[in-house]
């Protein structure tokens, strides 16, 4: 498909839509607005501890800008990756929308969001303003896609009364897989299980991508043809994590968010979770806790991360919108820019000068998961790829933990199973590359 006929498609009436013309009407918003007055629908997912400080960022847009009014709407992330595409191809899409980076590859070849290389061009932004890791996570197949808001890594979360409890004090947090496993070793001779392993994507499969990238291994080939997951990395890491259970440094069957519950229950001392954790952690009153970067079991300094992304969904007809799209820039660029705000939420901002601040600094928790921003790997830019992790991988995650079957056998059946997936997926989207 030639790069023309590729943003070329019939909008909900059949009129010819052209998606970079969209684009180049949206830079006009870097101008700022001011014609009449318009109404933006915003969607996020946003339904817990992180809807407040949306909420606040957002009315305060509004008093400052007379002429636009933007209003949220808001769905569980699930079910929002499931009604956005159908949304916009019925022309009742939102004007601007947030998704995952590990989401954008896959909205991008469904046509559902518009490339913002002319929006950012003209807004001035670039991966000075961000970081390379977090500016490179909006690209797909060259073109940019989505405008980093934050960026949300996992961190290892220490429950400081079930170590002193133990009798182990802050030169006992570990770095490095030696300590860690002194660490646990110790807790285990005192009755105290210490790193409750999941089996489950939240936080069992996340812990097991970080690993999996410690030891020098990826999930799928950069063109997305292939499962890779089951090398010996993969097999490395996902042995790792059984082996805590098999010492009885983790108990077995760990249910959905028992990790967690334990964690603020003063019965697990590590655990590994993401940074959306500091507020829920925070709330719980007397709970003696603190984070630290994931340690280095592996050979390398590696952890999953995933970022939040501004989109401008596509909109309908050739002609509609032209005024709703320069506004939607205009939002956008304000909420960008005010990403220290959104570190209220427990996120890391993803702008420079917000994460580089007094006020950022001292958001104590949130500065430490910034620290491991060198080391932040995301999910592949590959179409589809989030589903197929989904039916596959995390399966084989879950059948390991629960020791239903080796890691090597598990990690071997879900590459069989992803790479017949990751076919129909060429088939359907094209090559990553």
């Amino acid at each position: 498909m030639g790069a023309t006929a590729g943003l070329l498609l019939l909008g909900c009436r059949g009129e010819p839509v052209d998606l970079r013309a969209q684009a180049a009407i949206a830079a006009g918003g870097s101008r700022g607005y001011a014609g009449p007055a318009v109404e933006l629908a915003f969607w996020t997912g946003f339904t817990g501890g992180d809807r407040p400080p949306m909420e606040r960022l957002i009315a305060r847009f509004n008093r400052e800008h007379a002429n636009i009014t933007v209003r949220m709407s808001v769905t569980r992330w699930g079910d929002f990756y499931q009604k956005i595409p159908a949304a916009v191809d019925s022309g009742h899409g939102p004007d601007v929308a947030v998704m995952h980076a590990d989401q954008l590859a896959t909205a991008a070849v469904r046509r559902t969001i518009l490339p913002l290389d002319e929006v950012t061009e003209a807004l001035g932004l670039g991966a000075g303003d961000f970081s390379e890791t977090l500016w490179s996570a909006g690209v797909f197949r060259g073109r940019r896609y989505g405008v980093p808001l934050d960026v949300h890594p996992l961190g290892l979360y220490v429950n400081r009364a079930v170590l002193a409890g133990a009798g182990l004090d802050d030169a006992a947090l570990p770095r490095s897989r030696r300590d860690y496993l002194a660490a646990l070793d110790h807790l285990k001779r005192r009755g105290i299980q210490g790193s409750w392993v999941s089996p489950v994507l939240f936080t069992g499969g996340l812990m097991f991508q970080s690993l999996l990238w410690q030891a020098g291994g990826q999930l799928f080939s950069e063109d997305g043809a292939r499962a890779m997951f089951h090398a010996e990395a993969g097999v490395e890491a996902l042995s790792f994590m059984v082996e805590l259970i098999r010492r009885g440094y983790s108990p077995r069957d760990v249910g959905q968010d028992a990790d967690s519950i334990a964690f603020i229950n003063d019965r697990n001392a590590f655990l590994w979770n993401g940074v959306w954790m500091i507020n829920t952690f925070k709330a719980v009153p007397g709970l003696r806790w603190g984070v630290l970067p994931v340690p280095v079991i592996g050979a390398q300094r590696a952890v999953w991360g995933n970022a939040h992304h501004l989109v401008l969904p596509r909109q309908p007809g050739a002609g509609a919108g032209h005024r709703r799209l320069q506004a939607a820039v205009v939002f956008l660029a304000w909420l960008s820019e005010h990403s220290l705000d959104w570190a209220a939420a427990g996120m890391v901002p993803a702008r420079r000068e917000a994460r580089e601040s007094a006020a950022f600094r001292r958001m104590t928790e949130q500065a430490i998961f910034a620290e491991q921003l060198p080391a932040v790997r995301f999910p592949p830019a590959i179409a589809g790829a989030d589903a197929v992790r989904a039916s596959t991988l995390d399966l084989a995650v879950n059948d390991a933990v629960l020791l239903r079957a080796t890691p090597r056998e598990a990690l071997s059946r879900a590459a069989r199973e992803a790479d017949a997936l990751l076919a129909g997926n060429l088939k359907k989207f094209g090559r990553a590359l």
